[in-house]
């Protein structure tokens, strides 16, 4: 996925990655790659690239990407959906398991997300041009600050919206 909109908690940014789909494409970029697991053997055997990056579904099981964790400099998941949340579990584990480097959520995700997005360890979003212009970097910028409580649990100041909920039923009972 070719990014429209890079943001940081910061704002927007450059981004310096280009997306290789092809392991021949690989000889054609000196900078910085993402690849797939496809390509990722070739690309570490070539280290050609001053950075590496790859690239995977939010459905990628840990597994599958364990052996690269130090050999690469960004792990990009893609979300298919905003609705679709198993991308955020698979970045808490990514960063339990070790990986230090960029953490970058790729897809329609949308701006009530960002905090939630990097409390589970993304460092960045990556939007597509119909997520960037429906929600432009301000957006994004406010609802950093706006959204306040949380789903995932392990993270953020006090109980999660589930550990609060089952705590009302409890009391409720």
């Amino acid at each position: 996925m070719s990014a429209a909109l890079l943001l940081r908690p910061k704002g927007p940014v450059a981004d310096d990655y280009a997306r290789v789909a092809d392991v021949a494409d690989l000889s054609l970029n000196d900078g910085a790659v993402i690849v797939t697991l496809e390509t990722v053997d070739q690309a570490i055997a070539d280290r050609r690239n001053q950075r590496l990056g790859l690239e995977i579904g939010n459905d990628t099981p840990l597994s599958a990407v364990e052996a690269y964790l130090g050999q690469i400099d960004l792990i990009s998941v893609v979300f298919p959906s905003f609705s679709d949340g198993r991308g955020l579990s698979l970045a808490k584990r990514l960063r339990r398991a070790g990986f230090g480097g960029t953490l970058r959520a790729s897809g329609p995700l949308i701006a009530d997300q960002f905090a939630e997005a990097l409390a589970c360890g993304f460092d960045e979003v990556a939007l597509p041009e119909a997520s960037a212009s429906r929600q432009p970097a301000e957006q994004w910028g406010a609802a950093l600050h706006a959204v306040r409580e949380h789903y995932q649990t392990g993270y953020g100041e006090g109980a999660s919206i589930l550990q609060k909920r089952l705590a009302a039923r409890g009391s409720a009972a």
